[in-house]
């Protein structure tokens, strides 16, 4: 079983082909082909792991976008105890979500 952690939006990801992941907004189109080149962990079939400092070089995991779209609504509430204002609001967070093509270890 091989896998890899990659880097992408300030995140770290593990990743196995044909998995599926949300990340963070990427402006790319669906079904479009990304490349993650930023792999700071590999390891293969066989057991053996490399470990980037902080970058593995001629590494990289290749995936499709599936689909743009949102997450659900998370609301909150802005309260001020004296002056009695209560102010709701909501966010919905935009992700991305692809599938692990290939792992090019």
């Amino acid at each position: 079983m091989s896998f890899a952690v990659i880097k992408t939006g300030g995140k770290q990801y593990l990743v196995e082909e044909k998995s599926k992941i949300k990340i963070e907004k990427l402006a790319v189109e669906e079904g479009a082909k990304v490349t993650f080149s930023e792999v700071l962990l590999a390891a293969d079939e066989k057991g053996n792991v490399n470990l980037g400092t902080p970058f593995l070089k001629d590494v990289s995991v290749e995936a499709t976008v599936i689909v743009q779209t949102k997450a659900k609504k998370v609301t909150g509430v802005h309260y001020k105890p004296k002056t009695r204002n209560k102010k709701k609001f909501g966010h919905r967070q935009n992700f991305t979500e692809v599938e692990i093509v290939s792992l090019s270890i």
